[in-house]
């Protein structure tokens, strides 16, 4: 039986779902929008492309899926829903060949992203479809974000 020093602390595991929603906050305070509340949940692949059918009435699986329901007081409540076996899809079919070396860090960092993606929507952001998605003032302004949160600057 293994016995723990007087006052020392036992580790637990990181809860990513908590972290991300710190990431979320985090977006939420950089843009000024302390009257905004963000629900964020990590839902499996089938849960997913469950969601993303009764959402859009598109099959398959999608990586994050955002809800906005603003009220009449200006407030804005929204719900985030996140796939981290869709992220964990992307980084090793979807990336590049150096992305996919990274692994399990490369996962963590796609989800930061997605968290930030769809906090981004809540507030209004949009992008366009396809190729031109990542050259879009949103885009830009999230990855950005991203930098920040992982240079530990939030999150």
């Amino acid at each position: 039986m293994a016995s723990r020093r007087p006052g020392s602390r036992r580790r637990t595991k990181p809860d990513p779902a908590a972290r991300l929603a710190r990431v979320a906050r985090r977006v939420l305070a950089w843009e000024g929008a302390a009257r905004a509340r963000v629900e964020l949940t990590l839902l499996d692949g089938r849960a997913m492309r469950r969601l993303n059918r009764r959402a859009t009435g598109r099959r398959g699986l999608t990586d994050v899926i955002a809800f906005t329901l603003p009220q009449p007081d200006g407030t804005v409540l929204g719900d985030v829903y996140l796939c981290p076996q869709a992220a964990e899809q992307w980084v090793r079919h979807g990336g590049t060949e150096a992305q996919r070396h990274r692994g399990r860090r490369q996962v963590n960092e796609e989800l930061v992203r997605l968290a930030v993606h769809g906090t981004l929507h809540l507030l209004g952001y949009d992008h366009p479809a396809g190729p031109g998605r990542t050259g879009s003032a949103m885009w830009r302004l999230q990855e950005r974000y991203v930098r920040r949160v992982l240079n530990g600057r939030g999150g």
